[in-house]
């Protein structure tokens, strides 16, 4: 399940192209429908968080994937732009859903090894993203971009009714039965949630203006096709595979705070270096290390939240969390788009970024070496 709803959020980055010229509308247009599929993944994950102090967290995956089912449908057949938007939207929803309910779920299951656990799943989910450029590549070679969406959508129900079999067979913790306050939990635990905010806030909106646009930004400044842009943005995704697992199990050995700023600016400088990049080689060797530094980020966050977090907090806390940074994170694509149409150039956008990244880390660092960023949750 993971897997597919991943691939739901990334599929529309091959497609942007196909779906500009099907439509015929302008990079703005087109980059707001990448960005509606990340607000689809931001908006819900606070409701979520309250949907999850009243109902059991299988039965929202199991919800998860009935979404992701009809959405994909509604997206495939879509007659015109604005029903492709709703589409996407609800697409993004469907994985909002999922990672507020399976994130917890996967911690409370493997307690005594949530690093491991969360970076297990994350690779999972990295697949999905590793494979969908080329994988829908591919099949844009032999049919249309509808067929791609239907193909999802015949996959996702497919799986949604094995869940629906194996999670009636299987026994579930209860560690989440105290979690039925979503505003005390925010209230206990902001200091933590608004730290993780501001490591991911500002990054993901990067790196989401980044990866959307990676095929494009190659075609039209490093000079290369289309169809190697593609393949570099699967790279760039594949890296991330074993940075999950790895980085997962590292989070559990080492203190969270300091890796979490390590690898924010390990990626500034990876940011930095691919703009400077010149020729295939280089552009490879920088893409794998950008895929495998930014998809470290995320399981450090999420072990740096769901290890520390009470039970009787864990889902609130973390799906307050969750809502907030991806509120700013899914306007990356759209901004770029926005500013593309202004004139910019790429490299002048992502290394006016980088200066905004750099900023935000030097506070950062000024805090911890201060004290003033929590490194664990607060008790009740």
């Amino acid at each position: 399940m993971v897997f597919l709803v991943n691939f739901a959020r990334v599929v529309f980055a091959p497609l942007l192209e196909p779906l500009k010229a099907h439509f015929g509308v302008s990079a703005t247009v087109i980059g707001l429908i990448a960005t509606l599929v990340w607000l689809g993944s931001a908006l819900p994950r606070i409701p979520t968080g309250y949907l999850l102090t009243r109902v059991a967290r299988h039965r929202v995956v199991l919800g998860a994937g009935i979404v992701l089912t009809v959405s994909a449908g509604l997206t495939a057949f879509a007659p015109n732009i604005t029903v492709l938007a709703v589409g996407a939207f609800a697409m993004g929803t469907a994985s909002a859903v999922y990672f507020i309910a399976a994130n917890p779920l996967v911690s409370e299951l493997y307690p005594d090894r949530v690093g491991r656990a969360i970076g297990i799943h994350g690779m999972a989910s990295q697949l999905a993203a590793a494979i969908a450029p080329v994988f829908v590549g591919l099949l844009l070679t032999m049919v249309e971009w509808r067929d791609v969406l239907k193909l999802l959508m015949v996959v996702t129900a497919a799986v949604t009714v094995v869940y629906f079999v194996v999670v009636g067979r299987t026994e579930l913790p209860d560690a989440g039965a105290t979690d039925r306050d979503l505003l005390t939990a925010f209230r206990r635990q902001w200091p933590i949630i608004l730290s993780g905010v501001a490591i991911i806030g500002a990054t993901g909106f990067v790196w989401n203006g980044l990866f959307n646009w990676y095929p494009s930004y190659l075609h039209q400044t490093k000079h290369l096709s289309l169809e190697t842009g593609r393949t570099l943005l699967t790279v760039v995704f594949a890296a991330g595979v074993p940075a999950f697992f790895l980085t997962g199990r590292l989070a559990d050995r080492v203190p969270h705070v300091p890796l979490m700023l390590s690898i924010l600016g390990g990626f500034i400088v990876c940011l930095l270096a691919l703009t400077a990049a010149q020729g295939l080689a280089a552009i490879v060797g920088v893409s794998l290390v950008l895929g495998y530094v930014i998809h470290s980020l995320f399981p450090a966050l999420d072990t740096y939240l769901l290890d520390s977090l009470p039970d009787e907090n864990r889902a609130s806390a973390y799906a307050v969390y969750s809502g907030l940074a991806m509120i700013g994170q899914a306007a990356g694509s759209s901004i770029v788009g926005a500013l593309l149409d202004a004139g910019f150039l790429f490299d002048t956008v992502f290394r006016t970024f980088s200066i905004g990244l750099i900023a935000i880390l030097f506070v950062l660092v000024a805090l911890h070496r201060a004290d003033r960023l929590p490194t664990a949750a607060a008790t009740s």
